[in-house]
């Protein structure tokens, strides 16, 4: 098993953390989008959605992290991280959803590089647009955990799909400068997964391809 994988991509970061939780034996291979490896032709013929992570598993090709996690949960099911429980389970793809469809692509870098390059957006104009994204999803976050009795981990007392979103999420807005006091439960469950052996494997400074 492959994964095509960039160390500050918070969508491989989840991947990678779903692998270690697994503990998933895989072959990482780093793609810098920073350099746009992900554009040339020999990556998109892997992946036409020109993104990381992508998944090989001995020739089955993947893309978009939600996607992978569920495969790998079908897999290998424990631990297993979208509940069977009717209830469970959609709070975690509630929770999961908030943070990959709303909260992410508005921050990720193509967009922001877009911002910058196409419509000449200042450095610090970007960063405003950045920090309004996050707190307006953070928001919402905060009350979707609040309604959940969060704790340690977003949904019950184990881990799921929904802390493997939140952990990649909240380290990209404390890397960019994101205040964070005014969310309790995101920052009790983001320090208590991050503490983790898995999570901990899966951080971007313990990627072959990390650089500050």
């Amino acid at each position: 098993m492959q994964l095509y994988s960039f160390f500050n991509s918070s969508t491989s970061y989840r991947v990678r953390i779903a692998l270690a939780l697994k503990q998933v034996d895989f072959t990482l291979l780093p793609v810098d989008i920073r350099t746009m490896q992900h554009k040339t032709p020999e990556y998109i013929a892997k992946n036409p959605g020109a993104g990381v992570p992508l998944l090989d598993d001995d020739g089955f090709q993947l893309g978009q992290s939600l996607a992978i996690i569920d495969y790998l949960d079908a897999k290998f099911p424990e631990p297993r991280l979208i509940p069977q429980d009717a209830p469970q389970r959609a709070r975690v793809l509630e929770i999961a959803n908030l943070i990959a469809c709303d909260m992410h692509p508005v921050n990720n870098l193509k967009i922001l590089r877009y911002l910058v390059n196409e419509l000449s957006i200042s450095d610090d104009q970007k960063n405003t647009w950045y920090k309004h994204w996050i707190a307006e999803g953070f928001k919402s976050l905060e009350g979707l955990l609040a309604n959940a009795g969060s704790d340690k981990f977003c949904i019950g007392n184990q881990v799921s799909l929904a802390d493997c979103c939140l952990v990649p999420q909240v380290a990209n807005a404390v890397r960019m400068g994101c205040p964070t006091d005014a969310f309790p439960r995101i920052m009790a469950v983001y320090n208590h997964c991050s503490s983790l052996a898995a999570f901990e494997q899966a951080a971007p400074a313990q990627q072959p391809d990390f650089k500050k």
